[in-house]
């Protein structure tokens, strides 16, 4: 399940705190029913699109009310003026840690100017930027101590970051991607592809074969091991009655394309003011996502990643009835694709309608593919055992040494380069008594 925490408006004074709610609610029910992953976003000032400005709070809670499905941050923004590197891995270490190890590190870029502009990070330099926020980050789980960078986007002296990640030599390493080349730069990184871009299943066979012939031939791991693994999300509400599921499911699975599309392509946003929800309901019918266009998906033979065939633009994805959704997952199965994500909350889809959904998923859709998924993981990890060999023989060993280096604490080294040998004397004198448990002792200087 996949979670942007949308709000179309207008908002209640409890909106948000309902929201966060019920979506633990949910993520909940799904670990209960054998759902995989649940995936959480970070995003900035991305009003009534996504409202998840700080994601590892979130899989925190949701850590302490789940046995076993795995949290993915999907996504850490890396770059480091969003998020400094060494704080990065210790969320991330942490979160390990309270969850027993079960986190997977998805990371990205952005490509929003409200998010970007916001942070002050430039278009043009923002792959750069996620690019060395990651490597350091990996570098902060795994050295100890973290022997420092001088880089282009951060500067950092040696550390011991702590604390470290239960999962070694760190959680699965992921990047969002919405285009073929972001999918192959994941492959030649040695990482997971989160593709957040509405595919068909059919479609998506090309890119995993994309993937796979990159990750071979060119693949250069970001970090201490290889995640060759796949993900693709899709709107999802299920109902016995295709009629009904549509209902429930449409307006909201395209209000998420719509608002995407306000933040990312078309729209112009005053902060605190535009009503994006609005504008998606005056606008819907000139790009498809209008229920006339619903109505006329009922028609279609089996699903698609959109909703209805001709010249429509709208989102349909899994939303239907379990055996049209069964099916629909089986071609993805059979594209080669690791992971199916949902996106059931979104728009104003009702937390009752998402809970039903899960719970009919949980148990009429997911029991074969789980039954399946064991035998299939070993036997693609038995495949993909000699590439992952040949792709981590490509990565350059660095060795770094961080021998002599000592951080002196700040009353000490004023003393040192003062040369006061009686606040040095303070010093000694102070240390003795702390060390005696005499807690009353004081050092006699601000």
């Amino acid at each position: 399940m996949f979670y942007e925490h949308q709000i179309g408006r207008p908002w209640e004074e409890d909106t948000e705190r309902q929201l966060i709610q019920d979506a633990l609610d949910q993520v909940e029910l799904a670990d209960s029913l054998g759902f995989n992953h649940v995936w959480e976003v970070e995003h900035h000032f991305l009003e009534e699109y996504s409202h998840s400005s700080a994601p590892e709070v979130f899989l925190a809670a949701a850590s302490q009310r789940t046995r076993r499905i795995r949290l993915g941050h999907g996504i850490v923004l890396t770059a480091p003026r969003f998020n400094h590197p060494a704080r990065t891995a210790e969320r991330i270490a942490m979160l390990d840690l309270v969850s027993n190890g079960r986190v997977e590190f998805g990371t990205g870029e952005s490509s929003s100017e409200a998010e970007l502009g916001g942070f002050g990070i430039s278009f043009e330099e923002k792959r750069d930027a996620w690019l060395e926020g990651l490597e350091v980050a990996v570098r902060c789980m795994t050295e100890v101590p973290f022997a420092g960078v001088e880089g282009q986007f951060v500067t950092m002296p040696p550390r011991n970051v702590v604390p470290k990640p239960v999962q070694k030599p760190h959680p699965p390493l992921w990047v969002a991607c919405s285009r073929r080349d972001t999918i192959l730069l994941a492959a030649e990184k040695g990482i997971g592809a989160l593709t957040f871009a509405f595919i068909d299943p059919e479609e998506a066979q090309h890119w995993v074969h994309d993937y796979y012939t990159t990750l071979e031939d060119r693949g250069v791991p970001v970090g201490l091991a290889v995640n060759p693994n796949l993900a693709c999300v899709t709107p999802m509400m299920l109902h016995h009655d295709e009629a009904e599921a549509i209902r429930r499911g449409i307006e909201g699975a395209n209000f998420f394309g719509y608002s995407l599309g306000h933040f990312y392509v078309f729209g112009t946003h005053e902060p605190g003011r535009t009503n994006v929800w609005e504008e998606y309901l005056s606008r819907r019918s000139a790009v498809g996502y209008d229920p006339e266009a619903a109505a006329r998906a009922l028609q279609e033979e089996r699903l698609g990643a959109k909703l209805a065939s001709g010249d429509t633009t709208g989102l349909r994805g899994a939303i239907g009835t379990p055996d049209q959704v069964r099916e629909y997952l089986r071609r993805y199965e059979e594209a080669g694709v690791d992971q199916v994500i949902f996106v059931l909350q979104a728009g104003r889809n009702r937390h009752e309608h998402i809970m039903e959904s899960i719970e009919m998923f949980g148990r009429e859709v997911l029991p074969e593919f789980l039954e399946r998924d064991e035998r299939q993981s070993a036997e693609k990890a038995e495949r993909l055992a000699p590439v992952i060999e040949k792709v981590m023989a490509r990565r350059p060993v660095v060795e770094r040494s961080v021998d002599g280096y000592q951080i002196t604490a700040i009353i000490k080294k004023m003393a040192d380069d003062m040369g006061d040998a009686k606040l040095q004397e303070a010093i000694d004198r102070f240390e003795e008594d702390r060390a005696a448990g005499r807690r009353d002792a004081f050092l006699g200087t601000n």
